[in-house]
């Protein structure tokens, strides 16, 4: 916080102190519990966890029991109040939006958002930046996501015990990191290009392309050579979980009924649903380039329209379609509120537990470093407004805070029940991990 700004809340809560002292002869002024309450400014208007915001107002109460301040159903902390204004502390992560206050029955809201900030951290969790393959923790480890300009994977998922999958196209295999930051082989075997069911190194992928968890642990993954989808237990046991009616690119799993679905990134491309073993049933057709395919907790599907440069979801039960951000066949990379944002080739995507949602940003075929999106994208639940999680519209690699972090061709992202973030890093062979707060 600035001096300046500083020193207008101590001026503010000077005014709340000589307001509660008052001259004992005077009648303090107290809430009427029968006239409304209005929020007419706060400031500052942005800021991060611990921001003392001033609220200005009227029919305030001096007994601050009795109100309650929330930002996004999140209790702010309260300083000190009198009729006319008050001081709240913003709690971590409580996200942007309107400041409501409530007096026993009375509520306000306030007319404009307070803009949230996150300090994201942008580390490389695993990877040595070159191209190949070797087990081991951190950058010790080598993936080959890029050997070939023309690898999309999208594959990566988190389960819920916090180890990280990756679909790693180039060594024909899983690989999962561990807690610890260690990285070893799943299911695959790095030297053989191919189909097999087994255990471990027994098992063979061709082109492994995408993975996701279900709530037991095991892992799915999918193969546009070899088109099928595979089941993997946490043991590392691949089996056929079924044969796929297009080349799938993409899978996601819907937690809310167990239930595998898989998409093709064709023109016309479609998503299918497996409710069994090799029981496969199309759900939603005719999409342009379908990419990226997540769930959010009630069920609601949402795809990252690669063709379309969209985001669209398909509301659980109907799969009725609608787009929630960007504009159709208008490429860029812009952020703003819904369809004012632009998306150029998205291709990942993730949707963590309060709906939000997160876009890998560049699906270009050979991962152009001038594609005009290198970032992760977010989506706000409920309002779906559009802005950068963390990287920017260059390509290189660095570590750092928020926009100055560098990606070079972001395909892959998923998200943790805390909240992390994971990318896959293709032109790096990096795994990256971004922590908010």
């Amino acid at each position: 916080m600035s001096k300046g700004m500083n020193i207008y809340f101590l001026a503010g809560a000077v005014f709340i102190m000589i307001a509660f002292a008052g001259c004992k002869k005077d009648k303090v002024p107290t809430h009427d519990a029968n006239a409304p309450i209005g929020i007419t400014s706060f400031i500052p208007a942005q800021g991060g966890g611990g921001t003392e915001v001033l609220i200005n107002g009227t029919n305030f109460s001096t007994d601050t029991s009795q109100i309650s301040v929330t930002l996004n159903g999140l209790k702010l902390k309260i300083i000190g109040a009198n009729t006319k204004q008050m001081i709240v502390v913003v709690p971590k992560k409580a996200g942007s939006g309107p400041i409501m206050v409530t007096i026993g029955k009375g509520s306000a809201t306030s007319a404009g958002d307070f803009t949230y900030q996150y300090t994201r951290t942008v580390t490389t969790l695993a990877g040595s930046g070159i191209a190949g393959f070797a087990n081991g923790k951190g950058t010790d480890a080598m993936f080959n996501l890029s050997g070939q300009s023309w690898y999309r994977s999208m594959g990566i998922a988190v389960d819920d015990n916090l180890n990280v999958y990756v679909a790693d196209p180039g060594n024909h295999c899983i690989r999962k990191i561990d807690t610890a930051g260690n990285v070893t082989t799943l299911a695959g075997n790095p030297n053989v290009a191919g189909y097999a069911d087994g255990k471990g190194t027994a098992a063979n992928f061709n082109l492994p392309y995408s993975v996701a968890t279900d709530a037991q642990g095991n892992v799915y993954s999918v193969d546009p050579v070899n088109w099928d989808i595979r089941k993997i237990t946490p043991d590392g046991t691949a089996t056929t979980w079924a044969w796929a009616n297009q080349e799938p690119w993409s899978v996601g799993v819907d937690k809310t009924t167990g239930y595998v679905y898989y998409g093709s990134c064709s023109n016309p491309g479609n998503i299918y649903q497996v409710s069994a073993q090799f029981t496969s049933t199309q759900v939603v057709g005719g999409l342009y380039y379908p990419a990226g395919i997540a769930f959010d907790k009630t069920g609601n599907l949402y795809v990252s329209m690669n063709g379309d440069q969209v985001v669209k979801k398909f509301t659980a039960g109907t799969w009725q379609g609608s787009i929630v951000a960007g504009q159709t066949g208008s490429l860029g990379y812009v952020n703003g509120t819904s369809t004012a944002a632009r998306f150029a080739y998205p291709w990942g995507i993730a949707v963590d537990n309060n709906s939000n949602i997160y876009v890998a940003g560049n699906g270009t075929v050979s991962g152009n470093t001038d594609n005009p999106d290198q970032s992760i994208r977010y989506i706000q639940a409920g309002n779906f407004d559009v802005s950068t999680f963390a990287g920017s519209g260059s390509a290189g690699y660095s570590d750092a805070i928020g926009g100055s972090a560098l990606f070079s061709a972001p395909t892959g992202v998923a998200v943790d029940k805390n909240g992390t973030v994971y990318v896959l890093d293709k032109n790096n062979n990096r795994i990256r991990k971004i922590v908010s707060e």
